[in-house]
């Protein structure tokens, strides 16, 4: 005989009394069903109208004079893309080995930023070049200023040449500001991204993200504790660790291991609209009377995270098979310098941003269909295969009669040794 629950031995009349299931993060952000792919393409605009202000000569964003001068819209949006890319990458790396992982990464991260670098540098900046009615030959120079320069020099992701030869220098309201050319000002941050993946890696490497996890949290901690301390004591750590010295460095690796950490205890982290509101609320009050960093990176990173699992699924398709956001973060600077050297931005602040982001999702739209989709289908190609198929591949060859980089071999296949 079975034994039978008291909400089954009630009387077929008598409804039965429900069960309220407490969801966790990770369940509610299964899959493509959830809407990272729409939030992406918000922050990557805001990136844009952030820096429509100075680039189309209104001053600079008045975000700062708001928010006690704690962050501007654009500022606001980096924050964001590091905390879903934590998100993400911890959790991708937690299901990879190092081989795969960094793989992964390059072709994810590089190719479409080479490309960028060659369009600025060999279509925007020899086009400019000829409207200015300078000879072509002078353009493609050898030397530092010039357009192998700008590409040789940033090919690392980091940025060590911000412009080609003079060009926007005097041109363009920026360059008027600055005195410098400055092709694309948007690609600062992902030396810093790159640092974050390397992060992983090591965690990885050592086994972190699956058997210690709680080690990611300490680093977060950590590196809040670095950025606590260069508010009050800004040479103490820098001092011993210079390249702690730089806020950049430390607090968007914070936020980075922040959602890192959503992400490695994301089936323990309650998906809970309570905690959503009240994170909203966090967020607010940071960025109004103080403490973004401190409290305001961790709310602000729950509070996107929540949101992407709550939002309708009616607009979970955005941005779910087809991810634009890179390329509009990566194109829209360029774009936007370009177009204010054609005068565009004399159309007013709304219509000049609003073109700029319809020529800048082409150029995303080109670059994901071109390049980014194309890279990422060798993920599980080559290095994509992992650390265990290329240690047992020549075996498994050499089992079957062929020599491990070679064709078949002659005459009968050897006794497997195993």
């Amino acid at each position: 005989m079975t034994a039978t629950s008291p909400a089954e031995q009630l009387p077929e009349s008598t409804p039965k009394p429900r069960v309220r299931v407490r969801q966790s993060l990770s369940e509610g952000m299964a899959g493509h069903h959830n809407a990272l792919g729409l939030l992406r393409l918000v922050l990557a605009s805001l990136v844009i109208f952030s820096h429509a202000f100075p680039l189309g000569g209104w001053g600079s964003d008045p975000m700062p004079l708001i928010v006690r001068n704690q962050e501007t819209i654009g500022g606001i949006a980096v924050v964001g893309f590091f905390a879903i890319s934590g998100y993400l990458i911890a959790k991708s790396g937690a299901g990879s080995d190092i081989i795969q992982f960094l793989w992964r990464r390059v072709l994810r991260i590089f190719p479409a930023f080479w490309l960028v670098l060659a369009v600025g540098a060999l279509v925007v900046g020899p086009l400019v070049w000829l409207m200015e009615g300078r000879p072509l030959a002078g353009y493609f120079t050898l030397g530092g200023g010039g357009p192998v320069s700008y590409i040789v020099a940033n090919a690392d992701l980091t940025m060590r040449a911000w412009g080609v030869h003079d060009l926007f220098a005097t041109t363009t309201p920026y360059g008027e500001m600055t005195g410098s050319s400055v092709f694309n000002g948007s690609l600062w941050t992902l030396s810093y991204e790159w640092a974050c993946y390397l992060v992983i890696a090591l965690f990885l490497v050592i086994g972190a993200l699956k058997y210690a996890r709680w080690l990611v949290v300490l680093s977060a901690l950590g590196m809040l504790a670095i950025s606590l301390s260069n508010t009050f004591f800004p040479t103490l750590v820098p001092s011993y660790l210079p390249m702690f010295g730089d806020p950049f460095r430390v607090n968007l690796t914070y936020v980075f291991l922040v959602g890192a950490s959503l992400g490695l205890y994301s089936k323990a982290i309650p998906l809970n609209n309570i905690l959503g509101a009240l994170s909203a609320v966090v967020v607010l009050l940071s960025l109004a009377f103080g403490g973004w960093v401190l409290i305001g990176y961790p709310a602000f990173a729950y509070l996107l995270l929540w949101s992407a699992a709550k939002l309708p699924r009616q607009v979970q398709w955005i941005g779910a098979k087809n991810d634009y956001s890179y390329g509009i973060y990566v194109y829209g600077f360029l774009v936007q310098q370009f177009t204010a050297y054609l005068g565009w931005h004399h159309w007013g602040y709304v219509p000049w941003v609003i073109a700029t982001l319809l020529v800048t999702f082409g150029c995303a739209w080109v670059s994901w269909h071109g390049v980014e989709k194309r890279a990422m289908s060798l993920k599980d190609l080559g290095p994509g295969r992992g650390i265990r198929w290329w240690f047992r591949w020549p075996r498994e060859r050499i089992a079957r009669g062929k020599p491990a980089d070679g064709p078949p071999a002659a005459g009968p296949a050897p006794a497997r040794a195993d």
